[in-house]
């Protein structure tokens, strides 16, 4: 299996949402975070990759998409290797975009238990590495325009035909269309909303639990 759809779209811009649409969608499993989360063993690869030494087959084995973190950290590298696959930009406003986000993954608490974790290089690699471990995290200013830049370069980089910018609140209906299937008769997947992440990130069964 090979990625058909690369996920250039930051963090908590509805990206489990888009992870269970692109499943039913008959895409296969789509690789987000949560793996990583739930297989350790994956950090070393990304780490690799992260200085230059990327395994992408191994590292998406039996995957037919990705979004989130940690794989959108390296859309460049993937849309160019996966010359065929669609690219993904999930996007939202960008002040509830960072309201979101400073709220869960990129909250104080959070990034602690990732300093402390066993995974902590991997985090720093991926997640932090544009924000020096969380140092800029609290600049308002500075994360809503690493957003926004961020949101410009893809659409720089990849050729219209080829991307499609998404908001998850636009349901099926673009999403179907860019990538040429039907769309279904239930309702879009809508999962990990801000209080169910910070429920996940908070309770005492988080894989990081225990850990710092």
């Amino acid at each position: 299996m090979t990625l058909s759809v690369v996920g250039a779209g930051l963090g908590r811009t509805g990206t489990s949402s888009l992870k269970l649409a692109l499943e039913q969608l008959g895409l296969g499993r789509c690789y987000h975070m949560v793996e990583v989360l739930e297989n350790p063993e994956a950090a070393p690869l990304w780490l690799e990759a992260a200085h230059g030494r990327p395994d992408w087959e191994r590292i998406f084995a039996g995957y037919g998409a990705t979004v989130d973190y940690p794989g959108c950290r390296f859309w460049r590298e993937l849309s160019a290797y996966y010359p065929d696959a669609k690219v993904l930009l999930s996007v939202r406003d960008p002040e509830a975009w960072y309201e979101s986000a400073r709220a869960t993954i990129f909250s104080d608490f959070w990034l602690e238990r990732c300093r402390s974790s066993p995974m902590a290089e991997f985090f720093s690699e991926t997640v932090f590495r544009d924000f020096g471990y969380g140092d800029r995290l609290g600049d308002r200013d500075f994360m809503i325009d690493y957003f926004r830049r961020h949101t410009e370069e893809v659409k720089a980089a990849i050729p219209p035909e080829r991307l499609l910018v998404y908001d998850a609140a636009e349901g099926w209906a673009p999403l179907c269309a860019f990538l040429g299937v039907e769309a279904p008769a239930t309702p879009f997947p809508r999962a990990n909303t801000r209080e169910e992440m910070l429920g996940r990130i908070q309770g005492v069964d988080h894989p990081l639990s225990g850990h710092g």
